[in-house]
């Protein structure tokens, strides 16, 4: 296994952004919609493109590319928003991930540990 923390995201507490097991196989740790510095995104959609370029920081640092992802889980706390800014959400996912569409599912929970978080993304890839 190797251990996968790329600089540009915040130092990790507690966890690993991801870990390289298998050798190729790469499973990356919930991510919210916050910077380096641990400033969060303002809307949920921008939220959404945070935690998508988030992942996608850890899945090249391992190596990978977006078309490696083989797998999202992603937590909502609000269906309601998540309706509202489906369009918007769908126009930053594309400027993040093309057309690239793994395997999704789509949670509503009751609540994100960080404060302020709207959104938290889950990922596996297959690295080659």
């Amino acid at each position: 296994m190797k251990i996968v923390n790329p600089q540009s995201l915040a130092a990790p507490r507690g966890y690993n952004h991801g870990i390289l097991a298998s050798g190729n196989i790469l499973c990356v740790a919930g991510q919210v919609g916050w910077d380096k510095q641990m400033q969060l995104a303002p809307t949920l959609a921008q939220q959404f493109e945070q935690a998508l370029r988030n992942i996608l920081d850890i899945v090249q640092e391992a190596g990978g590319r977006p078309e490696n992802i083989t797998r999202f889980t992603i937590f909502i706390k609000d269906k309601q928003a998540y309706l509202q800014q489906t369009k918007e959400i769908g126009l930053r996912y594309r400027m993040v991930m093309a057309k690239h569409f793994p395997a999704m599912s789509l949670i509503v929970i009751n609540d994100l540990l960080e404060d302020g978080a709207l959104v938290e993304i889950e990922a596996t890839a297959v690295i080659p």
